[in-house]
């Protein structure tokens, strides 16, 4: 019994020791860069900026005696050149035998000329072929009558925390330059642009690094090398580049076209907090809350409403509200999809057709009589009123506004907290319109029926449209 044992264990550690050695990092890493390196260029860029016009001397009377003391001032002080040539480095790196070339936007923004050098350092004139400023991409054709070495895209999917990674680029100008590290986090939200999911990278990444590509061990792209963090200019080993699963959609798209085509659904959208979940039911706080749909819109046209919460796009899980609109951007124009929702405290689904997103989307924005008393909700600490026309006048309402406006925020009430306002109009409570104060009474008093500790407010104002979780007060 013993004897099994031991030999059971010696198996495992056997397996153990063999499965570890192959995660640890080879013992060079000369052998891959020998191979990448080829494929792998410099990005020259020239612009004309144009100088400063000089100080104009002023219009002096005919004789005067300052005639002669102010042109000689001018004279001195105009500028001798009115126009320089500004100079700037990146990287990029060759995706197709053709020429194809990938690298950043930002490399290659207002620049008058591109040229790509190659690692044997032959320059060759470079034709733009297109650009992405959202993701920050652009796509290089150069030409010499020979095939290039090209390098393929890898699955970023796959790439985990810990992986070894290779960043090859053009650091100060310094030329193919090659540094080793580890993905150090995903999904980073850098606030570059709308679809940020920068990987996040401890390999020495400076400045002329832009553009360059971050290699697997298989010597695949999983990654463009784009931005630093660091506070002296200098790497400090804090470096993101954009995942291939973002960047070759779009970049083949531009190969293809010379420009971008994405998807668009028409939500404005919010995140799911804790407070948000517990009134609607959610067990967890995931997915993206619709705040307003707009007119006319896929969004609309498939039957999705404000308050929904979509969890899942085209059989992708919305675990946060910004990962929907790269979902959605990423999703081929005119395809219908399913999207699951929560409504009314259970799952629905529906399909809608996506639809293209525009350079400037339409967006919705972020009569007299009736009752005019005024009606104070502790439990929220808010006093509400009836929208009459003189309440529009007073708090510069819209003329179809509907609902109930707030005339008194409580500075020690549970709402003051959310940043609700006196003006600001509830459309909704608990997802249910309203439009007297009493019927904002009613919907409070259904919820502590219920036993739950806050109610949802669908609230437009001075934030726009948005839905705000208000915790309920003790009496």
């Amino acid at each position: 019994m013993m004897k099994k044992s031991i030999a059971t264990l010696a198996t495992v550690l056997l397996v153990w020791t063999t499965t570890a050695e192959a995660k640890t990092a080879p013992e060079s890493f000369a052998d891959l860069a020998t191979k990448l390196l080829p494929s792998v260029v410099n990005i020259s860029t020239a612009q004309t900026i144009e100088g400063h016009e000089g100080p104009t001397m002023p219009q002096l009377p005919p004789g005067s005696p300052f005639e002669d003391f102010f042109k000689e001032f001018f004279d001195r002080n105009q500028p001798q050149q009115r126009s320089r040539r500004a100079t700037s480095l990146g990287s990029g790196f060759i995706i197709s035998e053709d020429g194809f070339v990938v690298t950043n936007n930002h490399v290659i923004a207002d620049a008058d000329e591109i040229s790509v050098i190659l690692q044997d350092d032959t320059r060759l004139k470079a034709e733009l072929i297109g650009r992405d400023p959202k993701t920050d991409l652009a796509v290089l054709k150069i030409k010499n009558g020979k095939k290039f070495p090209a390098i393929k895209f890898g699955n970023s999917h796959k790439a985990r925390v810990g992986d070894w990674i290779v960043a090859i680029g053009n650091p100060f100008g310094l030329g193919g330059t090659v540094t080793a590290g580890i993905i150090s986090a995903r999904g980073r939200d850098i606030n570059a642009g709308p679809y940020d999911d920068f990987i996040q990278t401890d390999a020495s990444i400076n400045r002329g690094n832009s553009g360059g590509p971050m290699f697997n061990l298989k010597g695949e792209v999983i990654g463009i090398n784009t931005a630093i963090f660091s506070p002296s200019g200098g790497s400090v080993g804090i470096g993101f580049a954009i995942p291939a699963s973002t960047a070759e959609p779009v970049i083949r798209q531009l190969m293809k076209s010379g420009s971008v085509k994405r998807g668009w659904l028409g939500v404005h959208i919010q995140a799911v907090t804790e407070e948000i979940a517990d009134p609607l039911g959610l067990k967890k706080a995931e997915g993206a809350l619709v705040a307003s749909v707009i007119e006319n819109s896929p969004a609309a046209a498939g039957g999705i409403k404000s308050g929904d919460v979509i969890l899942e796009f085209d059989g992708k899980a919305v675990k946060e509200m910004r990962s929907l609109p790269r979902i959605v951007a990423e999703t081929e124009v005119g395809k219908p999809v399913d999207v699951e929702v929560w409504r009314d405290r259970g799952e629905k689904t529906l399909s809608v057709s996506v639809g293209e997103l525009k350079a400037a989307p339409k967006t919705a924005s972020k009569s007299g009589g009736g009752l005019a008393s005024e009606m104070t909700i502790d439990e929220l600490g808010l006093t509400l009123a009836v929208i009459t026309d003189k309440m529009r006048e007073r708090f510069k309402l819209k003329e179809d506004a509907k609902g109930v406006v707030i005339t008194k925020v409580d500075a020690d009430g549970s709402a003051s907290q959310k940043e609700i306002r006196r003006g600001d109009v509830i459309i909704e409570v608990s997802q249910q319109e309203v439009s007297t104060p009493a019927e904002v009474k009613d919907k409070i008093a259904d919820a502590e029926k219920a036993k739950r500790k806050s109610v949802l407010l669908h609230l437009d104002g001075q934030n726009g449209l948005r839905f705000v979780a208000v915790r309920l007060r003790k009496k």
